[in-house]
């Protein structure tokens, strides 16, 4: 509030969002000015000269007058010339509203989370938050929900797998999306197996679309490859062919017996084939070391493009300066008609009287 109590906040902000496109134009507001200083418009005309000219004026009762009259502009007049001069000068300066800037995060790394859900995810080795013992599935669940908490400008994809790879989220920037289908994701969704291989070639086929420079997986499993079409160690060939790095994280014993043993030689040799890193979590702690390093190590790399949107504003002080005109012409004209008919009353009234 300013000392008269009106509040200057509001045309304050408004003002800060205005810009002029062409303000050299304004620099013809004086022009007007200028223009009334030069001569009036002068045009020769032939005369005949009479000798007797002062007593012929005097006869006819009118005094001489100067050959050129230059009729005056009433002040009503002058006014409504300068306010429309100035509002084609304010239209011809082009002004613009400009927004609030918009951003825009352009992802240079797609990030794709293949993660295990075969029935062996069940096991309930591992500890939650709270330290009670809990299925592996949980920890990961509870993991990976803070590491996609954490990538807020890379794009990430979720694949399932078991018996069979399913893609539950394409490469996105809603990460909302992928953190409640990571939570629905349940060990045995997939089948009963695991298929390394499989999944890694459902993989390459995400990143077809993939125009990105970064191209990342983080493959977690806790068992071992049980007969994928496309052999895992062949499947990672692929990858590095197509510039696709992939990130290994085994869980689970690998002296387990059968499907339940997590495959750590294999595991690390996808790694090693893809220039990616191999990594084996024992706990809940570890696992989450794990995802904080590879945050680390796979750094966040997008660019944010800010622009703001202009809306024009020359509309207005152009449509205001030809409504001035025009109501200006309409009521001098209406103004003229009015006194034309009141002077033929008057003559007509004047006729009447005896």
């Amino acid at each position: 509030m300013n000392g008269i109590g009106f509040d200057t906040s509001g045309l304050t902000a408004v003002l800060a969002h205005l810009h002029w496109l062409s303000p050299w134009v304004l620099l013809a507001l004086p022009l007007p000015l200028l223009l009334r200083r030069l001569p009036p418009y002068r045009q020769r005309r032939p005369a005949l000269r009479i000798a007797f000219f002062a007593l012929a004026v005097r006869g006819v009762g009118r005094a001489p007058e100067p050959g050129a009259v230059v009729v005056s502009a009433g002040s009503v007049q002058t006014v409504v010339s300068v306010l429309a001069w100035c509002l084609l000068l304010l239209a011809l300066a082009r002004p613009v509203y400009v927004e609030p800037p918009l951003t825009r995060i352009q992802p240079a790394r797609d990030l794709l989370l293949a993660v295990d859900i075969s029935p062996s995810m069940r096991a309930r080795d591992y500890r939650d938050r709270d330290g009670r013992p809990g299925e592996r599935m949980t920890a990961v669940r509870e993991v990976l929900d803070e590491f996609i908490a954490r990538r807020g400008g890379d794009r990430i994809g979720l694949l399932v797998f078991g018996q069979q790879p399913y893609v539950q989220a394409p490469f996105t920037l809603e990460h909302t999306t992928v953190r409640e289908l990571l939570a629905q994701s349940e060990p045995g969704m997939a089948g009963g197996r695991t298929m390394i291989g499989d999944a890694l070639g459902l993989a390459l086929r995400m990143f077809e679309a993939s125009t990105v420079p970064g191209k990342v997986v983080i493959l977690l499993s806790d068992g071992a490859d049980t007969g994928s079409r496309v052999p895992p160690l062949k499947a990672a060939e692929f990858a590095r062919r197509a510039g696709i790095t992939v990130h290994t994280v085994a869980i689970g014993d690998p002296r387990a017996a059968g499907e339940d043993r997590v495959d750590l030689e294999a595991l690390a040799a996808i790694a090693q084939a893809t220039a990616g890193r191999a990594y084996r979590a024992e706990d809940r702690a570890a696992l989450a070391a794990i995802y904080r390093e590879l945050d680390a190590l796979e750094r966040q790399n997008f660019e944010t493009l800010s622009w703001r949107p202009q809306r024009a504003l020359h509309a207005w002080p152009l449509g205001a300066a030809v409504a001035l005109l025009l109501g200006w012409h309409l009521a001098a004209a209406l103004l003229g008609a009015l006194r034309a008919w009141i002077e033929r009353w008057s003559v007509a009234r004047r006729g009447e009287a005896p």
